[in-house]
């Protein structure tokens, strides 16, 4: 028996008289408990409880002073392995913050903490201090801190937020902007266009308003461009000799090569199909919310890592998709999202003039698209329908208008472009919607639209539109976008390709890793998601970086 271990979670009055038990039969046992203490509650039946009587277990110092028990308290368990009949525990344990062997129970921290915050142990209904009092009877303290901020848990990549807005604070712009790009290589791109979940949950909105944490990214960064700094991205001196392919110089891509480097790799190739890098960032994101000047910037600091980048690049026609499985000792698909989903109404496919948001928006980045006249509609309410709109407006469009099928409320763009496109001058139609496209020797002339009534909420938690019978009207246009979603193009794949696919035409991935269920090959970001955020798409690309530099080094 003495070579037995038992791993016991819980240090509470079951898990302190189980500990025993197995120590004095000769058993070596560990004691995981997630708070600072063992608790060891022990609730009389007999009487009321009187606070110096709550916790109290006659057993607590047996177990403390056993030397067959080993106690891991403000501990938590992370991973659990199951090999060969054996068991292996991955425990992490926080730091205490305070010494109890010199606290002399004054309780004059509980008077002076400044920190009041709602009580979780009656539910919210009154407030305490940040100071725990963990145990009546033996008088333990610490020091309440959150393991995460609220904000830095929201954050996709779990950016420090808390330390680079204090170091902003302190007027320490560009040690605020070295801590942001611990986790973020595009700081200055990402703070333009973040729609920041971060400042969604931020607690100050409570008291008054969010701090402007996307903002203060940009700030930063622009902070170091105003004083001409060239930033230069370090990279270790012991290399690893592994090639990796990475398809897409998107956000997910670009991270990814990004953190390989960093971790030592050498030899990282990113196939890209368009002539310029970022993806939908360059091609889906309007010059004036993103300038394409400062994007190429942040990729070339991700290039002189010893990224290379190689555009024009189309895999599946200028290159095989088994070529890069077979050349590569690993595979990273960052593709996104860049098909426009069809109206799937009448005459779309008939006439010149209808042209998807993902086309519309790219051609006029890269450029191409011909001269702006009459007017445009842009049928949609995403943040893709608001860039469109903007961007015709832009060109020189007569009038602009954007078609929608519910109300201004459950419309998903973000509400401040939605502001700002009416602002500029943009029409927005609520409750309506295609039923037909309009067009005469091959162009487009209009559309047939129809009103709609908002009936019960559907799956998405939004009111259903439904059509008001006879109800139709024509809408005269030159140049109608579609803006209603984008899709996965997996057309590079091979037939008979092993890949699990989602019933969206997306990979399945394990999501701490990116893995997918092909060996050595992992993806992220909008191919796996569907469209998505860019500051997801970067934290599947750090997810993958560290799933591939696993893989890697196990093999």
């Amino acid at each position: 028996m003495s070579d037995k271990t038992v791993l016991i979670v819980g240090g509470g009055l079951d898990g302190v008289r189980t500990a025993l038990e197995q120590a004095e039969a000769g058993a070596q046992v560990t004691i995981v408990e997630k708070f600072p203490t063992l608790g060891a509650e022990r609730i009389p039946s007999d009487r009321l409880i009187r606070p110096e009587q709550a916790f109290m277990n006659p057993d607590l110092d047996k177990v403390r002073g056993h030397n067959n028990i080993r106690i891991l308290t403000y501990s938590d368990i992370k991973k659990i392995n199951r090999d060969n009949g054996n068991i292996r525990a991955h425990i992490l344990k926080h730091s205490l913050r305070v010494d109890n062997s010199k606290c002399n129970d004054c309780k004059a921290c509980i008077q002076v903490c400044p920190v009041n915050m709602f009580d979780d142990f009656d539910e919210g209904l009154g407030f305490r201090t940040a100071v725990d009092f963990c145990n009546i009877t033996t008088g333990e303290y610490n020091i309440y801190k959150e393991d995460m901020p609220v904000c830095q848990e929201t954050c996709p990549v779990n950016l420090d937020i808390r330390s680079y807005v204090g170091l902003i604070a302190d007027g320490k712009h560009l040690e605020s902007l070295a801590k942001i790009r611990e986790r973020l290589p595009l700081p200055g791109s990402i703070g333009r266009i973040c729609p920041h979940p971060c400042e969604t949950a931020c607690n100050r909105q409570y008291l008054d308003e969010p701090i402007s944490i996307c903002f203060l990214k940009r700030f930063v960064a622009d902070v170091e461009l105003d004083q001409g700094i060239e930033p230069v991205y370090e990279t270790p001196e012991q290399k690893y000799p592994e090639k990796i392919a990475i398809i897409g110089a998107g956000p997910a891509g670009l991270t990814c090569a990004h953190d390989l480097a960093r971790l030592g790799y050498e030899h990282i190739k990113i196939f890209e199909a368009l002539p310029v890098p970022g993806g939908y960032l360059w091609v889906g994101i309007p010059e004036y919310r993103l300038p394409k000047k400062l994007l190429q910037r942040e990729v070339d600091l991700i290039c002189n890592m010893g990224v290379e980048i190689q555009y024009n690049t189309r895999i599946g026609k200028d290159v095989a998709f088994e070529d890069l499985k077979n050349d590569y000792d690993a595979l990273f698909i960052g593709a996104g999202c860049h098909t426009g989903l069809k109206l799937r109404v009448p005459g779309e496919d008939d006439y010149e003039g209808i042209v998807d948001c993902v086309t519309f928006l790219r051609e006029q980045a890269l450029g191409n698209l011909p001269k702006a006249k009459g007017k445009l509609i842009v049928i949609g309410g995403g943040n893709a329908a608001i860039d469109s709109a903007r961007v015709g407006w832009r060109m020189g469009f007569d009038e602009v208008y954007i078609l929608y099928r519910r109300t201004k409320k459950e419309m998903p763009a973000n509400s401040w472009e939605i502001d700002a496109a009416e602002h500029e001058g943009v029409i927005l139609q609520y409750l309506a919607a295609p039923v037909e496209i309009l067009g005469e020797n091959g162009k487009v002339t209009g559309m047939k639209c129809i009103k709609m009534e908002l009936g019960e909420p559907d799956a998405s938690g939004r009111r259903r539109p439904v059509p008001i019978e006879g109800s139709e009207y024509i809408i005269n246009a030159e140049t109608i976008v579609p803006a209603i979603s984008q899709g996965a193009d997996l057309s590079f794949l091979s037939q008979g390709h092993n890949f699990e696919l989602s019933r969206w035409n997306t990979f399945e991935i394990d999501e701490e890793t990116g893995a997918t269920n092909v060996p050595g090959v992992f993806a992220g970001g909008d191919v796996v998601t569907g469209p998505d955020i860019a500051i997801r798409a970067i934290a599947a690309g750090k997810h993958a970086a560290v799933g591939i530099h696993e893989y890697l080094r196990s093999k």
